[in-house]
């Protein structure tokens, strides 16, 4: 759904996953320092016109010459605009090498998805090239998707006018930053939601119903739905011993709190704690995730007998009659 990254479970491959403690990013928020105290800097507003069914671009449009007026005295405003998938990480990636004091996402959770992963390159971070290794480039979020999850855990509303007043505060926070990596060895990096199985289809298919706002996730989990197997796992937490999970319909790694649109799935995740809260959702069908969808958006679904969650350091999953596994960690960086 609208997380930090989605993983499908095929038929036969399957991945495990860990998670440890990782400060890797610093986030932009709230702060009475101010940006008046310091150098000039170079900030790149990193900009996906699509995002939201096309009201991001428009969006951003009309806030350009508020953020010019609020930071222009400040800072050097780079803006950059996608033009189609992974392209913010590669704008990520040069903003970085070239020294950048700030990469700030404007879009939605799939946008600052692809910058996070842009921080980092054959699983480690990307460091300036001309200002040592003590320099370090700040994450910023300007939420303008649909869903806007991750910036729900904060409290954050869906306005950009607000954005921009936390970036001109100046303040930065520590971020954990989760490493997915499937059994090829590729690395995925996220910052809010992992999720598998049903909850990862119906991400895929909520980006068809996007013309219906923020239902576009509830349409797209019915979807999935149609033709779903659930599957029984084996987890392994903390590197102990494997625990067989029957019938899961989804399994959820939360760094934050939201997805789906305001879904509170992991209602206990803290972004800087460094642990990962783990929700599994067993035998649900289609009429119990209506039926128990006030309890998904208010995180009150943990009282379910058919849920259960954990706070983990580190997580390792597989399907139960599949002895091919990936690998995946959370990174100190």
């Amino acid at each position: 759904m609208a997380c930090g990254i989605a993983a499908l479970t095929m038929p036969k491959p399957s991945f495990s996953l860990r998670a440890e403690q990782s400060s890797a990013l610093d986030l932009s928020a709230d702060s009475p320092s101010g940006l008046a105290s310091h150098s000039r800097r170079d900030f790149v507003f990193v900009v996906n016109p699509k995002g939201a069914n096309g009201r991001t671009g428009k969006e951003w449009k009309r806030l350009l010459p508020y953020l010019r007026t609020r930071l222009g005295g400040h800072c050097n405003i780079c803006e950059s605009i996608t033009s189609g998938p992974s392209h913010a990480m590669d704008i990520t990636r040069e903003a970085i090498r070239e020294g950048a004091d700030a990469v700030i996402a404007v879009g939605g959770d799939g946008t600052l998805h692809e910058v996070v992963n842009g921080f980092f390159w054959a699983g480690d971070p990307v460091q300036s090239l001309d200002h040592g290794p003590e320099h370090s480039t700040a994450l910023g979020l300007i939420p303008l998707g649909t869903g806007s999850d991750f910036a729900r855990t904060f409290g954050w509303k869906n306005d950009p006018y607000e954005a921009v007043e936390r970036i001109v505060r100046g303040f930065k926070s520590k971020l954990d930053v989760g490493i997915i990596t499937g059994q090829n060895g590729e690395q995925h990096f996220f910052i809010n939601v992992a999720d598998i199985h049903l909850s990862a289809k119906a991400g895929y298919y909520a980006s068809k119903f996007k013309r219906f706002g923020k239902l576009c996730y509830v349409f797209g989990a019915l979807r999935a739905f149609i033709g779903h197997t659930n599957r029984n796992l084996k987890v392994k937490v903390n590197g102990g011993e494997w625990e067989v999970f029957h019938k899961v319909t989804a399994l959820c790694i939360g760094n934050a709190k939201f997805f789906g649109g305001g879904m509170k799935i992991t209602p206990t995740a803290d972004p800087s704690s460094g642990n990962l809260e783990v929700v599994i959702l067993q035998d649900f069908k289609w009429y119990d995730f209506v039926l128990k969808l006030h309890k998904l958006y208010k995180g009150t679904h943990l009282s379910e007998r058919n849920v259960s969650s954990r706070s983990v350091k580190s997580i390792e999953v597989a399907e139960e009659m599949c002895r091919v596994s990936a690998y995946a960690k959370l990174m100190d960086v």
